[in-house]
């Protein structure tokens, strides 16, 4: 089967760099409609008319250096400051009376916008940094500060660093979350290959190790050999396998994870009548009880119902012996379809489960119970010493699909 690469990303930044792009436009036409009506208060028009020309072309040129943090680059976010700074400055030189009457710079809140960007390129601090450079402008540009000049150089003070704060936590976030979805994504890929391996090479080489001591002979020490080879490849199925996924860190569209997917050959959403894939199971020591009308899954769950099904026969076969009878019944309910695997053995010890799986053996861990738990569904083991053993194995009709 071939395989596919999802991609999963994560970013709070987004949200915030369109936010800034609208901000700077909206804030740009607001200085100018600001200009154009209290054009009389001014002494110099034309210098407020030729700072707001540049601010208009800047704003518009520089429009996709906002967009994410990687166009937005350190020599664009002094530049952008240094226009912002460069217009309170001049305000006093276009406008006399702007200092004595407490007006607007001629930026206007324009400026918030630069210091925004460096809060969200950069976090609290260079936040902090931006917003200080602001605020000596200010004071600078109004000669005798006001109790409200000090109020608005804070209030852009505390926000920006706030804003950064809060960008620098989600980052942090995101990438937890990022590294939380790789180590589940590698978890989910390991116990599919855990499950393909026990129910083909673990299973070949056991049933090596079983007939070679049988024969005897140089048979023996090849079943031997395959013994100890089957020990080692339980510890490395137990300890873990190549993880199936990656995650990085894209400047431009937050953090990224690439889980490698397995699809299906029949492809997502194809209908598989259950009973075709039971009925090879059928046979002289194993009885088949199935709906007469077809019960129809999803390939994908259909074919692990199936395999989860064939694990619990095969331990019916090592545990019960050749002989033990085993029965399957299938249902099919309006919500759940449900698969119930029953044998006449000896049954299960209390905490022989547990001991197995700790020895690596996974053939209900991961077999049986990881195949239900990946498809939505539950599977129920009850065993009670000398009366046998029972299997339910349980799918919610949602997840197998009709």
């Amino acid at each position: 089967m071939a395989k596919r690469e999802r991609v999963v990303r994560m970013s709070v930044e987004l949200p915030l760099w369109r936010a800034l792009t609208a901000y700077r436009v909206l804030t740009m036409v607001y200085a100018v409609l600001l200009f154009v009506f209290t054009r009389q208060n001014f002494e110099r028009p034309l210098v407020a008319v030729g700072f707001l020309a540049v601010l208009v072309v800047w704003t518009l040129a520089t429009l996709p250096k906002v967009a994410n943090a990687a166009r937005c680059t350190r020599g664009f976010l002094v530049a952008d400051l240094t226009i912002a700074l460069t217009g309170i400055l001049l305000t006093p030189l276009a406008d006399a009376h702007a200092q004595t009457q407490d007006g607007p710079t001629l930026p206007s809140i324009w400026t918030a916008g630069s210091v925004l960007a460096f809060a969200i390129k950069g976090g609290w601090r260079w936040a902090g940094v931006a917003s200080s450079f602001v605020a000596v402008a200010n004071i600078v540009e109004r000669g005798e500060p006001s109790r409200d000049t000090f109020h608005n150089v804070l209030l852009v003070w505390v926000a920006s660093i706030a804003i950064g704060y809060v960008v620098e936590v989600a980052r942090a976030s995101e990438r937890t979350l990022a590294r939380a979805l790789e180590i589940e994504a590698a978890t989910r890929e390991r116990e599919r290959l855990a499950r393909d391996i026990h129910d083909s090479v673990l299973q070949v080489l056991a049933m090596v190790q079983r007939r070679g001591t049988a024969l005897g002979g140089e048979a023996a020490e090849l079943g031997r050999m395959a013994g100890e080879q089957e020990v080692a490849l339980r510890s490395l199925v137990a300890g873990g396998l190549v993880p199936a996924s990656r995650v990085s860190e894209d400047e431009s569209q937050g953090a990224v994870v690439r889980i490698v997917d397995v699809p299906d050959d029949d492809g997502p959403g194809q209908p598989c009548d259950l009973r075709t894939l039971l009925s090879p199971h059928a046979g002289s020591r194993v009885t088949l009880s199935e709906p007469g009308a077809p019960v129809l899954m999803d390939a994908v769950a259909a074919r692990e119902l199936a395999a989860a099904v064939g694990a619990a026969l095969d331990n019916v076969r090592r545990h019960a012996g050749e002989d033990a009878q085993a029965w399957i019944l299938v249902e099919d309910w309006p919500d759940t379809v449900i698969v119930t695997v029953r044998d006449d053995g000896p049954g299960i010890a209390d905490g022989r489960l547990a001991q197995a799986e700790g020895e690596g053996r996974l053939g209900v861990a991961q077999s049986i119970r990881g195949r239900l738990r990946d498809l939505g569904g539950t599977a129920e083991l009850t065993s009670v010493p000398g009366q046998g053993t029972e299997v339910e194995l349980k799918i919610p009709r949602g997840k197998a699909g009709r």
